[in-house]
């Protein structure tokens, strides 16, 4: 540890940062975490790094990355926090931080149907959905549900949000009723999604490719099952690292690197 701050640095706020702040700590390494917000805090648990709370842009990151002097930096964010990847390669490049970028494997190829519609944007998911039914579930999260209301005017909105104060907020400024917010912390077994669609009844659900930590087939399925369309969109296309750093899609390729940096510090 260099002048009272730790060496690694996290960016993360989804399960696949936890699992490697766990690593982290097994290994007995000091480090730090970002998350975004308060809610981020508490999914991290109770791991033994230090927490900072708050979003950064690119030059605030490169500030924090100079000024606490890290020497590794850990990109465990979501697959669709484009524009936090991106700035944190930015930041790694300004700051000459190497980064390794740990990316959930995905598994949108693994299912396929005629009720299963794969597109690449909120804007293309609208579209589809504008040609079925009015009654139209989000599992997508609350950061772009403006846009859904914009693209689906005249559809009724179901949405699944995580159940904070702060998106329970932002969804009743958005005009969302009390029959339309489903505050629910994920992510489900197929059993309990399929109760849940068949409760709400929806006549489409958009999702997003979120993996099996996110629960990806366990959405997915029991919507052909009960034949109800499923939009997934799919991951945006992902940061190029450059020669600042490696791109690791498991726990066990992490681990080589964790090793390779304790190697180098003579540990």
């Amino acid at each position: 540890m260099i002048n009272g701050y730790s060496p690694i640095h996290v960016f993360g706020g989804t399960s696949d940062a936890r699992l490697i702040c766990q690593l982290l700590d097994a290994a007995g390494e000091r480090y730090s975490l970002s998350v975004a917000s308060d809610a981020g805090q508490q999914l991290a648990g109770d791991i033994q790094g230090e927490v900072v709370v708050g979003r950064m842009d690119a030059a605030a990151m490169v500030d924090f990355l100079i000024n606490r002097q890290v020497q590794w930096v850990i990109d465990a964010s979501h697959p669709y926090a484009e524009l936090l990847s991106d700035n944190v390669v930015a930041a790694c490049g300004q700051a000459n931080v190497p980064l390794t970028r740990y990316l959930r494997p995905s598994e949108i190829e693994v299912l396929n149907h005629p009720l299963l519609h794969k597109v690449d944007s909120v804007a293309a998911a609208c579209s589809v959905a504008k040609s079925l039914g009015p009654r139209v579930l989000l599992t997508t999260g609350s950061k772009q549900l403006a846009e859904y209301q914009q693209g689906l005017i005249g559809k009724t909105l179901l949405v699944r949000v995580l159940p904070t104060a702060e998106v329970l907020h932002q969804c009743e400024a958005l005009g969302l009723g009390v029959d339309q917010i489903i505050a629910l912390r994920g992510p489900f077994s197929a059993q309990f999604n399929q109760a849940l669609y068949e409760f709400c009844q929806p006549d489409i659900v958009i999702t997003k490719e979120s993996g099996a930590q996110g629960g990806y087939q366990e959405k997915v399925a029991p919507c052909l099952a009960l034949k109800i369309p499923c939009i997934v969109i799919r991951r945006p296309a992902t940061a190029q690292l450059g020669n600042i750093g490696q791109q690791v899609t498991s726990l066990d390729e992490f681990t080589q690197h964790l090793m390779h940096w304790q190697q180098q510090r003579g540990q």
